[in-house]
């Protein structure tokens, strides 16, 4: 197991609210481990398991053993969909000022793939100012003064590269490592893998906000692993899933009567089918009834500090739905929840990038900045991989959708140099990776393609990429598909 290994790894255990005692379990059970073939097996193992006796190989979330010592225990992904410009946040390019408003040489034109413009569109420096913070030096942009006073706990990636130029297979590749629709997500192959340490809430979570990703449910989707792994949208207020409380009148206790019934209903179609989905169903009613009791305390701020509430900023008009869910992010790894993957979005500024960037960049800056901070100061970040950046960048190039109107001045899609950032969990803090060339055009040190950080990632979590396999039709898939090299320079 994981525990021992590290102070921050957590383990959550303790038999659910509303089961019977341990000591005397009822006649029901008892005919369960009399009965002969599937049915007792199956459902007698999933109602030890859930009065924490048993181990049960039947519970696809029991935490598993990686496959050498790890450095994180749980990731929380900042998805930041749609492509932030990195030109204009975290890769500064100051040589640009002297190519603004020009072509691009025909050697650099000849052969780019590019969305929307032409490459014979003209260059557009950035107009944002940026400087160097902490005492690593690192360079961040005006525009994100929050995430810079944390510079000293990040690691910038300025070097990476991905094969997609549009949003949803874009998307898709960051999520799940290949374009195509119907594979798991990154959260649904590490709780495959790995597990989770949290008995009363799902092991991969999803928290959305802003306008919604191109690719939908595709970025969190269990694809064809069982569905036990795929991601729980959560809401940040109210109940955490619809419907998830029960109606006036309904009891607790008659309805842990009506789940028994459907247990021993399902146990018989898995001991008739073999079909390891009925698992999977089985699994998701026992947790769902679990839920009711943890996910309103995981909604309830009360205990949180006024400091708190206002580093993330939870009750600001800007902020506040990002920063309710990088606080529940926390809330989550804390109670063992091993992958949390925030969606925001969008950062698709083809046109008044200047209006776009500021209001999309004043909702997260904060928000990102208080989640790396407190963590921190918890003691949790060791153990947290903290992952923040989006399917690809922006050209150096302008997309010029209303000519003569600076306003309405954006920036194409762009997949040859894009930045993100990391922190916690074993990466290597205060520090940059790769350079691209003095336009911001193509990675010219250190190139990171996308399976690349996906097998780092991986890596922190104790995990090697290529082994972490599951056969279907006939092969054995995995989420860096054919690739995927871990980035060692990443590493502390």
């Amino acid at each position: 197991m994981l525990i021992g290994w590290r102070m921050g790894f957590r383990s959550r255990v303790a038999p659910p609210i509303g089961r019977e005692s341990a000591d005397a379990l009822p006649a029901r059970r008892r005919f369960l481990s009399d009965s002969a073939g599937g049915l007792g097996a199956v459902a007698l193992a999933h109602l030890l398991a859930d009065d924490g006796l048993l181990a049960s190989e039947t519970d696809p979330l029991v935490p598993k053993e990686p496959h050498f010592r790890p450095s994180a225990s749980s990731v929380i992904f900042l998805f930041q969909a749609g492509g932030p410009s990195q030109l204009d946040l975290l890769d500064s390019k100051p040589s640009m000022r002297k190519w603004d408003g020009e072509s691009l040489p025909e050697s650099l034109a000849r052969d780019l793939e590019l969305a929307f413009i032409r490459a014979d569109a003209k260059i557009w420096a950035s107009p944002r100012r940026f400087d160097r913070h902490g005492e690593s030096g690192l360079e961040f942009s005006e525009l994100l003064p929050h995430t810079a006073s944390r510079a000293d706990d990040l690691c910038v990636v300025r070097s990476m590269t991905t094969e997609q130029i549009n949003h949803h297979t874009g998307q898709l590749m960051m999520a799940c490592g290949t374009p195509f629709v119907g594979h798991p997500s990154m959260g649904a192959w590490i709780t495959y893998g790995l597990g989770s340490e949290s008995r009363d809430l799902p092991g991969f979570v999803v928290l959305n906000s802003g306008s919604g990703a191109d690719a939908g449910s595709g970025i969190w989707s269990s694809g064809f692993l069982p569905s036990t792994y795929q991601g729980v949208p959560f809401r940040s207020k109210g109940d955490a899933v619809l419907h998830l409380s029960s109606p006036p009148g309904y009891t607790r206790a008659a309805q842990r009567a009506r789940l028994d019934a459907l247990l021993d209903l399902n146990a018989m179609h898995r001991a008739e089918s073999g079909d390891p989905e009925v698992d999977a169903r089985i699994a998701s009613y026992e947790l769902a009834f679990r839920m009711q009791m943890a996910a309103p305390e995981l909604l309830d701020f009360s205990g949180e500090s006024p400091a708190t509430l206002d580093a993330y900023g939870v009750n600001g008009p800007e902020t506040a739905q990002f920063g309710r869910n990088c606080l529940l992010a926390r809330r989550l790894v804390e109670r063992g929840v091993r992958f949390v993957q925030l969606v925001h979005a969008s950062w698709d500024h083809h046109a008044e990038l200047k209006k776009g960037i500021e209001q999309e960049s004043l909702a997260t800056d904060k928000p990102s900045a208080a989640l790396v901070a407190d963590l921190r100061q918890r003691g949790l970040l060791d153990s947290t991989l903290v992952v923040w950046g989006g399917e690809f960048g922006r050209t150096p190039m302008v997309e010029d959708r209303t000519p003569r109107r600076e306003a309405s001045r954006g920036r194409d899609h762009h997949r040859l140099a894009f930045s993100m950032w990391l922190a916690g969990g074993g990466v290597r803090a205060g520090h940059s990776v790769g350079q691209t060339d003095e336009l911001g055009l193509e990675v010219v040190e250190d190139s990171v393609n996308v399976n690349d950080l996906q097998a780092t990632i991986l890596h922190c979590l104790g995990m090697d990429h290529t082994k972490l396999t599951f056969r279907h039709q006939g092969r054995d898939f995995r989420l860096t598909d054919v690739r995927g090299n871990v980035i060692r320079k990443l590493l502390a």
